[in-house]
């Protein structure tokens, strides 16, 4: 041994030191690159596994899910839910539809639908909606009063008789 040091290395998969399979069968450890170019000479994050955001790529997996069962109500809720968290308002008022075109008596999809539209700014539509989830069973006025999904909608008339008030 010469008493030269060699290079730091860090493994490209964080399981890889975890222990759980020994020293058989790791994967041979390679030096971190300080930095890596794109095609077009830009310099990137280095990353090896992108650059997505947990929500994006929770929104990614549960599009990939819809695509292969379009008819699951559970996808459907989760993705609806993800894209409005992610302001994606025209996608989830898109996947809300879906939904009640599935489940039509169902007065929770209705409600979100309302909401997804209120944050679209489409009010008349929002309005009907929510109409019709009150219609089909949906009670919980208190929760409308302050759900802030329907801020847009607080002043007009017709908001204000579904929750049992006069302007």
């Amino acid at each position: 041994m010469s008493g030269h040091k060699p290079p730091q290395f860090t493994p490209d998969d964080p399981n890889a030191n975890s222990g759980a399979y020994g020293n058989h069968g790791q994967r041979e450890k390679h030096p971190v690159k300080p930095e890596l170019r794109t095609s077009g000479g830009r310099q990137s994050s280095g990353k090896w596994f992108g650059t997505l955001g947990q929500l994006d790529f929770d929104i990614d997996f549960f599009e990939k899910l819809l695509v292969r069962n379009g008819s699951s109500v559970e996808v459907l809720r989760t993705l609806a839910e993800l894209v409005s968290r992610k302001g994606m308002m025209q996608r989830a008022v898109e996947v809300d539809r879906m939904l009640v075109d599935r489940l039509p008596e169902d007065c929770l999809a209705r409600y979100n639908l309302a909401c997804s539209l209120a944050l679209a700014q489409l009010p008349d539509e929002a309005i009907a909606s929510l109409s019709k989830a009150v219609g089909l069973g949906y009670d919980d006025v208190t929760h409308m009063d302050i759900d802030p999904d329907l801020d847009s909608l607080r002043n007009r008339p017709d908001f204000l008789a579904l929750l049992g008030r006069k302007e």
